[in-house]
């Protein structure tokens, strides 16, 4: 019976998780009322209180399942690839993709830095996409295919940079343009020798 107990209290977590979500990127943060949440989901106001304490506590646990998703789309999108430059490219391309799924457009990049404040919203980045991306760039600069440099602040600034280039596709941007922008910034960053290497593998294709 305990079990069942616990089963059925992760699902209620679930469900509450699963409509909050869809209605906070539907919707935005300060037109979703918790009560009209826990009704459609079939329970209390009450419970959906003891899961969440708030309404800014359920928006919390949305933004840090939805930072958690992103950084697992990511990941996966890196992980198509073994070079590690390709890595970093497609790991890349698959956040800006990202501007076009309501849920980070309307919950992570618009809602969250304000509801959330900023040093909190960059907490939760950290603990996803950006720190796959310092991983990246880490294992980049170990392999000399960028300059040897202190990862962090680079981190930070193509965060940064990215984070802007999905609210543009999100609010209409091209995505294409915005990919092919992408490219330039981050060609940007490979050391000349390695430039010079891959001009000559692409001469020897051609």
């Amino acid at each position: 019976m305990a079990v069942n107990r616990a089963e059925q209290r992760a699902a209620t977590r679930r469900a509450l998780l699963a409509e909050g979500q869809r209605r906070f990127a539907a919707d935005g943060y300060h037109h979703v009322v918790l009560a009209e949440v826990a009704r459609a989901v079939g329970v209390t106001k009450g419970a959906a209180y003891h899961h969440f304490d708030s309404k800014a506590g359920l928006f919390r646990a949305v933004v840090s399942q939805v930072q958690q998703e992103l950084g697992e789309r990511v990941a996966a999108a890196a992980e198509q690839h073994e070079d590690l430059w390709e890595q970093l490219r497609a790991g890349c391309r698959a956040f800006l993709a990202a501007g076009t799924d309501p849920a980070v457009r309307r919950i992570l990049l618009v809602d969250a830095p304000t509801v959330l404040g900023w040093d909190e919203w960059r907490t939760l980045d950290e603990e996803s996409s950006a720190r796959h991306l310092t991983e990246a760039l880490a294992a980049l600069a170990a392999a000399g295919i960028i300059a040897d440099q202190p990862v962090e602040p680079l981190a930070r600034l193509l965060s940064g940079a990215m984070n802007e280039g999905a609210l543009w596709i999100a609010r209409g941007g091209d995505p294409q343009a915005g990919e092919q922008a992408l490219d330039r910034l981050l060609a940007g960053l490979r050391t000349p020798a390695q430039d010079w290497d891959q001009n000559e593998v692409s001469v020897a294709r051609e």
